[in-house]
Formats: C-alpha cells, structure tokens, sequence
C-alpha cells in the first residue's frame, strides 16, 4: 500500500491510493480511477468540478491506454457529475447509479435546494448558490447491477448508503477492504472554507449543507463502520487508512448527533 502522501504538490491533487486506485482531486472534490495501471480494464468513480474535463482525460490518458469500461457515479450533486456529461461523449462508455439516484440524473427531479443555515463556516453559506438542478443523461445512464458488483473491475460491490441523496451509493472491496465512500463520510470540514483550504484531515459526516435525511445518514456510517475498512477514500479530503481510519469511524458514529448532525437547519426533521 502506498503511503499517504501526494505524488506531487498539492497543487496537482493526485493521491495513489494503491497500486491500482488513484484520487484525483478536483477543486475541491475528489474523483477515483479504479484499475492497474496500463490496463484497459478500469472505471472511473465521479467525474467532479465542471472545467476538470482535460485534466481528468489526461491523468486517464497517462495511465491507461484506452477509456474505462464505465463510470461510476456515487451521487448525482454538481460537484460530482460536473464533467460526467463531456467525459460520457468523448468516451462513449455507459454511467451506472442507484435506481434512486436516476430521477435527478435523467432530468426529472431536481435535488433540494442547499442549507445554508446549517452552520459551520462560509462554504456552508455560500450553499444557496450550489446548483440543485437535475442533469440529463437520458439513455446513457442505467442502474447499477441488483448483484451489487461493479461493471468494468471484478473484486468490487457497491453499497447503498443513503442520507446524503437517497440514491447515494459508497463502493467496497472486500479483499483488501478498501472503501471508496462518496459523500457519505469525508475527511474535511466541508462546511469550513478553512479547512477545505488546508484539507485538514478530519473525518466527518457528510456535507450537512447538502444532506437531507440525516437517520439514514448515520445508518450509513454504522454500516460503514461494520465493514471495518482499512482504507477508505471520500469524495472531500485526503484518503484515511488504519487505525486513525478505525477510531475516527467509532467516533464518528457514537458522537454522529453532537458532531456531524447540525444544531439547525430545514432538513432536521
């Protein structure tokens, strides 16, 4: 396992997770390319900030020889569906989701609107101005597999954890026990434009700007924590692994309504 540090500044946001995951991170939000390196086997999981299409076609470029078998999105919020739509045409590779999730990437459903009354710091203020309008993929998006499996990489099984979307979706492999979380978890206060700035390492309870049903989130965190994964990379932060990973998880969740859930805010309920 590589350690956790980057491959170069930060200003580049690339982390090797392992020898076949690398975390991408764009502005402020991470994707993940899932295969070995110079395999034409590999998927990619959320495609990030819209203006990161480049840059995520040439880390894939550099690191494979041809486009992924699919991409994989955990949830269907701006910051990570940004490019989904330019990828998907310059690749011609099918998007898979939770059947949950499809209304608000088929054009149907707009998500709601941010909180920003949730507290927290300035990026958690400045939420009224996150889009929540539904993207159209039409027939280009389909639901993942009832199996659970992940079409493209063999190893891998997709986990419902919802809360933060009701389709929101986290993926797991079982062998190494390597969590890719989403949104569900993040290693950065992203309500704090602070943190987001230095990337604190932290973990957290999913964006609370952005995070309407907050039972099913903390049920995702105890099911996330069950899996005892050793590494798990979030969709916001630097990726965790080992023990700092185990105690920040049973701290998370034993402490979830005093520190992740909001003293406030119109999704409480």
């Amino acid at each position: 396992m590589a350690s956790d540090n980057l491959i170069t500044a930060g200003m580049t946001g690339l982390e090797e997770v392992g020898h076949d995951i690398l975390s991408l991170r764009t502005l402020f939000v991470n994707v993940v390319f899932i295969g070995e390196p110079g395999s034409r086997n590999w998927v990619l999981v959320d495609t990030g900030m819209a203006s990161f299409t480049d840059q995520i076609l040439h880390v894939a470029s550099e690191r494979f020889p041809g486009p992924p078998s699919a991409i994989i999105l955990t949830h269907g919020h701006f910051d990570h569906v940004g490019t989904v739509i330019e990828l998907e045409q310059f690749w011609g590779v099918p998007v898979y989701a939770h059947p949950l999730e499809l209304p608000y990437l088929t054009g149907v459903k707009d998500y709601p609107p941010a909180d920003p009354s949730v507290g927290g710091g300035l990026m958690a203020r400045l939420s009224f101005a996150y889009p929540n309008e539904a993207i159209n993929l039409d027939d280009r998006i389909f639901s993942l597999p009832e199996d659970h499996s992940i079409p493209g990489v063999s190893g891998w099984e997709w986990l419902h954890t919802p809360g933060h979307t009701p389709g929101h979706v986290s993926l797991f492999r079982k062998e190494d026990r390597i969590l890719i979380a989403g949104d569900a978890i993040v290693t950065v206060k992203q309500e704090s434009l602070w943190s987001v700035l230095l990337q604190d390492k932290q973990l957290h309870g999913p964006p609370a700007y952005f995070t309407t049903d907050w039972q099913a989130a903390h049920q995702s965190v105890q099911h996330i924590r069950r899996l005892e994964p050793i590494v798990a990379v979030t969709g916001h932060g630097h990726f965790l692994t080992g023990e700092m990973l185990r105690d920040s998880l049973e701290r998370l969740d034993l402490d979830f309504e005093q520190t992740a859930v909001p003293d406030h805010g119109k999704y409480l309920d």
